[in-house]
Order: C-alpha cells, then sequence, then structure tokens
C-alpha cells in the first residue's frame, strides 16, 4: 500500500514537471525578446488550462502583460499555486529551480503522449488533447460514459461490468468534449438498435418479457413475432469548467423510445412504429475533490436509484431487463449526497438519497374516465404519504485481480424505506359508515427492502450478482409486480369506498369498533447471478484483431412472493415466482459495431391455492416462454 503511495505520488510531481518544463522548452528565439511579440500564435497549453478553468480570462491577462518571458513564467507559477493546482513543496522544488524562461505567446513544442503519463493518470487541466473515450456499452443500461474507465492495454480487456452508479467523484476533465459551448463540455452518445424476436408464448403481446398475468392462452400458447428498433437511445454528457480546479461540475440528459406508443388520429393505423421518446435520465452533479483520497458528491435530478441499481445484468433485451425475474432496478427523480474515501487500494463510498416516493400502483376503480385522471397526474398513492423515500448504499470497492485490462472488483449493500398512503374523502366513506368517519380516513402500508450486489472481474471470467429481500417492491420490478393486500381478518359488515387516487378501502366491525381495515405489503425476495467469458481473451486473440470481441454470458434470476402473502390476496394472487435463464453470445466487430443474439427461458409458477390459469387450452401450474433475439447494435 505505502509502494503504491509513494507510486502515485511520484507520478503526479513527474506529471507536474512536464506541464512546466514543456513551458520552458520554448524555442530560443522567444527566450531572447523582453517584449510580448504580438505576432506570435497564443501559446496552446496556456489556452488548454483556461479551456479547462484552470486559467481565468483575468489570469491570461495577467500573464500576457508581463514585460519579460521571466516575468510570464513566474506570473503563471504563483497564479497555478495560489489556485491549488501545484503545492508550495513542488512550487519551491520542482517549478522554481532555474530554467529557460517562458514566453506565453510562443507555441508550445508537441510532446507524443506515449513519452507522458497515462491519459487518466494526467492532470485534468491537459486532458483537453487526450482522444475521445470509447462509446459506451450499448447493453449497459444508462450508458454512463462519465463513469471511471480502464487505460487502453495491450491486451484484451476483461469484461466489465454493467455500473449505472460510479463509485468515487467524477474526475475533472474526464471527458473529452465533442464540442463547447460558453464554458461548457458537450459529448452526445448513444446506439441503434434493431432486433427480431420470437416468443413460443407471448398472451399479452409485448414484445419484451413481462410475468404471466393473463388468465389464458389459445391452443399453440400465443406465439408472437417482433423487429423492433425502439431500443434505441440517445443521450449527452456535459461539463461545466470552474476555475477551482478541485471542482468537477457535470451533467447527463438521455432517453430512448421504450414508452408507449402515440394514440392520435393520424397514427391510429401505424401505432406500432411510433412509440415516444421517453425520459431515461437527467441530472447535474457536483464533486469536489479535497485530497487524493478525499471526495464529495451531490446529484440532484433522475438517476440510478441507489437501492438495488448498482448492479445490473448485461443482457440484449433491456426494455424490461428481467421485470419480475429477479433483477430489481429503477429510476428515481431524486437528491442525494455521498462521500469516497480511499485507504490505500480500497475505496470505500457510502451514500444517501431522498427520493421521489413511489409505489407503482394503478387505480383498481379503472373506468375510462379514472384511469385517465391518474394517468394525466400520475401515481399518488407515493406522494401522497406526504414524506420522502430514504435510500442509501455503501460501497467497497478494490482491484481483485491486478491483470492488465482488469477493472476494479466491487461489494455493494443498499437499501430503502418508504410510505404509500391513501386518502378517501368524507363523500367517498361508505354510507353505514359516515357516522364513525365524519371527515373522511387515510389508510397506508410500508415499503422497505435491502440487497447485497457482488461484481468480481477478472481476467478469466466476470461473475456479478445480487439478493434482495423486501415488502412491497412493485416500483422496483419485482415481488411479482404485488404491492399490498387488505386485511379483513376478524372485521363483520365489510363495506368499500374509493381513494382518491381510485383504489379501493375496506371498511368494517371490529366487535363493535368501526376500523378501516389494514393494509399489508406483499413481501418478497429473489435475485440474479450472472458469468460472462471474454473468449477473446481466454483464447489470446489479438487484441488488434477481428476476434477479440468475442464474449458470453450465462444467466439465472429469481423472484418470489411469499406464498402466506399471496393467500390473503384471494383469487387476486395466482402468480407465485417467476424465473429466467439467460445465454448471451456477442461478437463486437469493432468499439461502434456490435452483434448479439440471447436465447432465454423465462417461467412463471402458479400458487396452488387459486383456481390455476389455462395454458395452451389446460390448466397449468407453469407457464413457458422460450425466447430468441438477435440483431446489431450500433453506437456513436
Amino acid at each position: 500500500m505505502e509502494m503504491e503511495s509513494m507510486i502515485h505520488k511520484a507520478v503526479k510531481h513527474l506529471c507536474l514537471c512536464f506541464v512546466l518544463v514543456t513551458l520552458s522548452l520554448l524555442p530560443a528565439a522567444a527566450q531572447q525578446g523582453s517584449e510580448k511579440s504580438t505576432s506570435n500564435p497564443p501559446n496552446p497549453l496556456i489556452q488548454a488550462l483556461q479551456a479547462n478553468g484552470v486559467l481565468s480570462a483575468e489570469d491570461v491577462a495577467k500573464i500576457e502583460k508581463a514585460t519579460s518571458a521571466k516575468e510570464a513564467q513566474k506570473r503563471l507559477e504563483d497564479i497555478l499555486l495560489s489556485k491549488k493546482v501545484i503545492t508550495k513543496e513542488q512550487y519551491d522544488q520542482v517549478i522554481s529551480q532555474e530554467a529557460p524562461s517562458v514566453v506565453p505567446n510562443a507555441p508550445s513544442p508537441v510532446v507524443p503522449v506515449a513519452q507522458t503519463e497515462a491519459p487518466e493518470k494526467r492532470p485534468s487541466f491537459l486532458n483537453a488533447s487526450i482522444s475521445a473515450q470509447g462509446p459506451p456499452n450499448p447493453t449497459e443500461p444508462g450508458a454512463p460514459s462519465l463513469v471511471e474507465r480502464e487505460p487502453v492495454q495491450d491486451v484484451v480487456s476483461a469484461l466489465v461490468p454493467v455500473r449505472a452508479l460510479p463509485v468515487g467523484g467524477l474526475e475533472r476533465g474526464k471527458m473529452t468534449p465533442a464540442f463547447k459551448t460558453g464554458g461548457v463540455g458537450i459529448t452526445p452518445y448513444g446506439f441503434i438498435k434493431a432486433t427480431m424476436i420470437e416468443d413460443s408464448s407471448s398472451p399479452q403481446g409485448d414484445d419484451a418479457p413481462l410475468p404471466y398475468i393473463s388468465a389464458n392462452t389459445g391452443p399453440n400458447g400465443d406465439p408472437e413475432f417482433h423487429v423492433k428498433a425502439r431500443s434505441t437511445r440517445f443521450g449527452s454528457n456535459f461539463e461545466w469548467y470552474d476555475r477551482n480546479p478541485n471542482w468537477t461540475i457535470t451533467g447527463k440528459i438521455e432517453g430512448d423510445f421504450e414508452g408507449n406508443f402515440s394514440r392520435a388520429d393520424n397514427r391510429n393505423l401505424s401505432t406500432i412504429r411510433s412509440s415516444n421518446p421517453a425520459l431515461r435520465l437527467a441530472w447535474a452533479r457536483l464533486d469536489y475533490k479535497f485530497d487524493d483520497n478525499n471526495t464529495f458528491s451531490a446529484l440532484f435530478g433522475q438517476d440510478w436509484t441507489l437501492f438495488a441499481s448498482s448492479t445490473l445484468p448485461n443482457m440484449l433485451e433491456t426494455t424490461n431487463l428481467g421485470v419480475g425475474f429477479g433483477t430489481l432496478y429503477e429510476r428515481d427523480p431524486q437528491m442525494r449526497a455521498g462521500y469516497t474515501h480511499r485507504f490505500g487500494g480500497l475505496s470505500v463510498e457510502p451514500e444517501f438519497s431522498f427520493d421521489l416516493p413511489a409505489s407503482g400502483i394503478p387505480p383498481s376503480n379503472a373506468t375510462s374516465t379514472g384511469l385517465a385522471d391518474q394517468l394525466g397526474y400520475g401515481e399518488r398513492e407515493g406522494p401522497d404519504s406526504n414524506r420522502p423515500e430514504y435510500q442509501a448504499r455503501l460501497v467497497f470497492q478494490w482491484r481483485l485481480d491486478h491483470a492488465p485490462g482488469v477493472p476494479p472488483a466491487q461489494i455493494i449493500f443498499s437499501g430503502f424505506n418508504g410510505r404509500r398512503e391513501s386518502i378517501v374523502d368524507s363523500g367517498s366513506v361508505p354510507t353505514a359508515y359516515q357516522v364513525y368517519f365524519p371527515r373522511g380516513v387515510t389508510v397506508g402500508s410500508k415499503q422497505n427492502g435491502w440487497d447485497g450486489e457482488w461484481q468480481l472481474p477478472t481476467r478469466w471470467f466476470t461473475l456479478i450478482g445480487k439478493f434482495y429481500s423486501g415488502a412491497d417492491l412493485r416500483w422496483f420490478f419485482a415481488g411479482q409486480l404485488y404491492d399490498f393486500f387488505t386485511d379483513t381478518t376478524g372485521l363483520t359488515g365489510l363495506a368499500t369506498g374509493t381513494s382518491e387516487d381510485l383504489n379501493t378501502v375496506t371498511f368494517g366491525m371490529s366487535g363493535t369498533t368501526a376500523v378501516v381495515a389494514a393494509q399489508r405489503p406483499v413481501r418478497s425476495e429473489g435475485g440474479f447471478v450472472q458469468i460472462g467469458f471474454p473468449l477473446g481473451r481466454i483464447f489470446h486473440a489479438d487484441p488488434a484483431g477481428r476476434n477479440a470481441g468475442w464474449s458470453l454470458y450465462a444467466m439465472y434470476g429469481i423472484d418470489q412472493a411469499k406464498a402466506r402473502d399471496l393467500d390473503r390476496l384471494g383469487a387476486g394472487g395466482d402468480r407465485h415466482k417467476g424465473t429466467m435463464a439467460v445465454g448471451s453470445l456477442n461478437y463486437k466487430l469493432n468499439k461502434w459495431v456490435m452483434f448479439s443474439y440471447e436465447q432465454s427461458l423465462y417461467t412463471t409458477y402458479f400458487n396452488q391455492e387459486v383456481a390455476l390459469p389455462l395454458f395452451k387450452g389446460t390448466p397449468s401450474r407453469q407457464w413457458n416462454d422460450i425466447r430468441e433475439e438477435g440483431g446489431p447494435i450500433f453506437s456513436f
């Protein structure tokens, strides 16, 4: 650990030496003039320092007003010291040593990147000249291209886990912008994906797998064939440049076309090719780097949730990404903060967030008017609780395999706590109970959960997965998509009313006392495990050759609701468990184009305590969908 720290410190010193020695090694003719030559082009390094926010316009003007080259160099050194870009020790030991003077407007020599430290280790204000990073992983939900990436290696890279959330602060200048405007760097990204799909059974008619929620299928199980392009994604990263080099200010806007289909007079005949664009991510983020070991982060906007979204499977099918089959994830409007500390080779990051409370409960009183109202203002049961949802995670990151091209490993623990409420106004209370509840009532249920996740990359394989447990996990696409049940045990004289969010609330008598029947969450647990093999690396393919891009993934997931809670749901609690087995073969033609083929089996198991649904015309305790999907992905 101590040796690694000394190496990092030495590299940092070398980088700082490189900056100022480069400034010093200008043509000798430039050193001889004591006056600033207006005919010389601007110094590219000073321009880079200004473009990345290290030098302000006032700083540059102050340097250019120097009456001699030596004075100009001294002014630059003093400015870098005052802004804490360099330390006093470095100033005394490195920069203040005698060296040829700097002429601010003289051209700088070109230094090949290969002769300097790797781009990831260079000072952030030098990154303006580094070539753009490769495209985001096209199968990665969210494609967080601001997340730390590994340097280019002379070997085939190991498989990088899908990481929607970074560990540590985002590094200043890490994003090489496609263009700049008004001090803001902008980098568009995305991918175009087209796939062909065949399902052996798709009774809901969807082009993405869901748990079996229909009551029946046709005699052959309702097989379907689809071709879709609506998984196409687009987005842009942003970076604002502050004059203080300790600040990193970034943002992201991302969308796709996986929302509902259009419904309009001019689209009635063509809805299946006219899906609506939908917002996925929209956030801005502040990172403040106290030193190499301590960073504070804050994010504002819509992003992946701290609970359960840190580890996501690498799959070709991203429209549902294993909804109801063990993956567990969500994207929420939120405000969050985190702190990262590095203990040598171990990084530890606790994060906490206030999220939009939500439960994803559809209105049970789904008349056309009621449903339209519900969709028009969004689900109310979360916000009606009048409290935020609390989420947190704790991440441990270290390098498990020190071989070249292997990303660090992570162990993550996360959890959340929330509540939903239904409000029944006085006019909606059943007539027999209005005397007991003249002002109306409120009733609700708790929501909570926890999970443990692991991401273990090695040179030969990458193993990821998670296990979760909780109550009312519908919003996170788990618990077989159930929310709560109404507990009427011991109650008599039952009657129902309708809440403001269009759900049913039950009233009854407990002995001689009028009560509102308790609403209790459906509890569940599950998870998944996925292993990936970098075939190109295993078989020693040429890193620059066409065979380097082969990879193979195998995955199993399970999501199970508690049987004792389903029994209380009665006829509505028919689904008991969902499993998926998925295999994916990927081939990257180059860093922009990838071809994928995915074979999967999705199964829903039914609760034996209720009437069994009909599958292929006969009562069955399980439903199976053998699914094939394949196609190309073009990234940018």
